[in-house]
């Protein structure tokens, strides 16, 4: 049997995702005295995303021979498994469904569809088929949703558009076959919407995924020649409204990355509100692909584990209905020890049992887990569908908190410890919520562990995390009163200016007593801030920041002071003044998935100036200045100063100047939104 192929990548991305190694791992060791408990801070009125049935994923392959085996589905069931994506990445667009064949790639025995499709219902997951775009027909699809869905009655609701699309040649690098004469944005996103017409033709009740590019990932922010914008600008104007949800992978190389996902996934739904048309609100976001891509800083070890878990938990908070891990069973690369344990390089959550090519190292036996696979156990165990997430943060660069309020009024706070060396002391604090007295459930893995521990221990407040290890405790609250509001319904954000914005939400539906106030607030970090309250059902919030991205929640108040759930959250970004002395345009002018040439227009609306400055700041810490001109740049922190050169610093009324830069970023870029000249805020546009 040939050996089981890795997941194939651009080589331009893998360059990146060696260059992107871990923050260091390894701290000095301290004595137990010395070290500094960890504050951890959870805000259960800082509402995030609800826990979706279909959360935790992973990808299964035509060319795994077990993917059919009764053990993996049940060690699957095990894991929490609630969505399995078929029929394996970049073999998607080779395999023909009918005949069960892939030509120029190896297809297993005993991995056909209905073979997928009998694991699936044996581990109690969702299916996503992804239909072959590169050398497939929407007939060829439409006639998979007809068998799977009429003549077998599988009901399989997601259904891919192709894998991967853009890595067909058509910005440089060629790995995804592709049999379309026209390799651009424009063609797949014309050919995606003949694919939506045929399938949903047949059943109407299925969900179209489209291909994106994940933000600051190549080929991200670039436009090739003859295109009429990027590849996800052109392919949501032209198949946006055919699609119901949009797809991206993300390896990203390095196992300190989840702090890039609310950027990530911010400016994907920017995308999409801007260019997929009416309704865009309807389309979801699918992370069909997620690895840590980092076979140096360990694939199957604990590190990736708990970056696994940390992305897991990021991803979901922040709204994606499915994360799903490449891949069940995947092969052994480059074997090294990291953390004290040997790491295959497998990309895999279970051991394919291979060897090297000369032998001398060989997996353990086939359907051992792997770190990550705890890590996916672990995530299932903290944040079951119907869950909510709320806000969660630490004060120490190694230790991560997430936490989830459940429907029976629990809490469970997911701890990740990433120090290699150092136990740390946490003491947890909440807000909007009261723990009850007496020891919480406690899920915890540590290095090396084979399982997953269970006890009830400790304390609600307080707890101390063994080196690479993560830690879910299960709070009951203090007391249960009964009767209590429901939450109000999902918020809107209106008439958003520099410095305010109207929200708006159904009401809530009254306990046992009625409803007195709602509270309005934004998620500041860890901490919820109130904006305010109101006895209605909307309010407009003032002395907003410009340029500032907000997530605001609402909840019920009733007479006797009893309080509901937080509302599921609104999002929204400030603008700039609508007018001003000053207008500012910035740019993007071309990009190359790292760094950007940016124009800034400066216009003066007010008296006449003789000598300006201008400065802004950049809004991620992954994002400095490479170079300017027509003006004197300089960077302190994150603070940027422009001056004006003697050719251009005089500025009648009504005139503009012009003055470029290269930006440099390593993750999600955001573009700076707010500029000041000469003190004064100027209205961006």
């Amino acid at each position: 049997m040939p050996k089981t192929p890795l997941i194939t990548r651009t080589p331009l991305r893998l360059a990146s995702a060696v260059l992107l190694t871990l923050a260091a791992l390894n701290v000095p060791a301290a004595h137990a005295g010395e070290v500094t408990p960890v504050a951890v801070t959870v805000d259960a009125r800082a509402a995030l995303a609800a826990v979706p049935e279909t959360g935790v994923g992973t990808n299964h392959a035509i060319w795994d021979s077990r993917l059919g085996a009764d053990e993996t589905a049940d060690l699957l069931k095990d894991a929490g498994v609630t969505l399995l994506r078929y029929p394996g990445g970049s073999y998607s667009d080779i395999y023909h469904w009918a005949d069960h064949s892939a030509p120029g790639g190896y297809v297993a025995p005993g991995t056909d569809f209905d073979t997928f499709m009998g694991g699936a219902r044996r581990t109690g997951a969702q299916a996503m088929v992804t239909a072959n775009y590169g050398t497939g027909t929407a007939e060829e699809a439409a006639a998979w949703v007809r068998y799977a869905n009429v003549t077998k009655g599988y009901g399989v609701k997601y259904w891919e558009i192709g894998n991967e699309n853009y890595g067909n040649g058509h910005y440089g690098s060629a790995w995804e076959a592709d049999d379309h004469a026209d390799k651009s944005p424009a063609e797949y996103a014309r050919t995606v919407v003949a694919y939506a017409d045929a399938m949903k033709a047949v059943d109407p009740t299925v969900k179209i995924g489209a291909v994106l590019t994940t933000p600051a990932n190549w080929p991200d922010g670039l436009t090739a020649d003859g295109d009429d914008g990027t590849w996800n600008k052109v392919v949501l104007s032209l198949a946006g409204p055919k699609i119901d949800f949009v797809i991206l992978h993300w390896y990203p190389g390095a196992l300190d990355k989840a702090a890039h996902v609310p950027d990530m996934i911010d400016l994907t739904r920017r995308q999409i509100a801007a260019y997929a048309g009416s309704g865009a609100e309807r389309i979801g976001i699918a992370m069909t692909e997620f690895n840590t891509g980092s076979s140096s800083n360990g694939t199957n070890t604990q590190p990736g584990a708990l970056a696994a878990a940390d992305a897991y938990a990021t991803l979901l908070a922040n709204g994606v209905f499915t994360v799903d891990w490449w891949n069940v069973h995947n092969g052994i690369g480059a074997v090294t020890q990291v953390a004290g344990h040997t790491d295959y390089g497998d990309f895999g959550l279970l051991s394919s049992a291979a060897c090297t090519s000369d032998g001398s190292v060989c997996e353990p036996p086939a359907n051992t887990p792997f770190a990550p696979y705890y890590a996916l156990r672990m995530v299932s165990g903290f944040a079951r569908p119907g869950d909510r997430f709320v806000q969660a943060a630490t004060d120490h660069a190694k230790v991560s908190a997430h936490a989830v309020r459940r429907a029976d009024g629990d809490l469970a706070v997911l701890l990740i410890n990433t120090s290699s060396d150092t136990s740390y002391p946490v003491t947890i604090g909440y807000s909007g919520f009261s723990p009850a007295s007496g020891a919480p459930t406690v899920l915890s893995h540590t290095n090396g562990a084979t399982d997953i521990a269970r006890s009830t221990s400790g304390s609600a407040t307080g707890r101390t995390l063994p080196p690479l290890s993560m830690t879910t405790i299960v709070v009951r609250p203090a007391s249960a009163p009964a009767g209590l509001p429901g939450a109000p319904g999902q918020p809107t954000a209106s008439n958003v200016t520099d410095t305010t914005a109207a929200i708006s939400w159904p009401a809530a539906s009254a306990g046992t007593r009625p409803i007195a106030k709602y509270e309005v607030y934004r998620n500041n970090g860890a901490v919820a801030e109130q904006l305010g309250e109101t006895s209605g059902t909307s309010f407009t919030a003032g002395n907003l920041t410009p340029g500032t991205r907000y997530t605001v929640n609402v909840i019920a108040r009733d007479s006797g002071g009893g309080v509901s759930p937080a509302s599921s959250p609104v999002t929204f970004t400030t603008g700039t003044p609508a007018t001003g002395s000053c207008t500012v345009r910035l740019t993007d002018q071309s990009d190359w998935g790292n760094g950007y040439v940016g124009a800034i227009d400066i216009t003066n609306n007010g008296a006449p100036i003789n000598g300006w400055t201008l400065h802004f700041r950049w809004p991620r810490t992954w994002q400095s200045l490479g170079s300017g001109w027509s003006a004197v740049w300089t960077q302190s922190g994150s603070e940027v100063k422009v001056v004006n050169e003697p050719g251009n610093g005089s500025l009648p009324t009504g005139a503009s100047t012009t003055i470029g830069f290269v930006g440099n970023y390593s993750g999600p870029n955001v573009l700076p939104a707010v500029f000041t000249l000469n003190g004064t805020v100027c209205a961006t546009r």
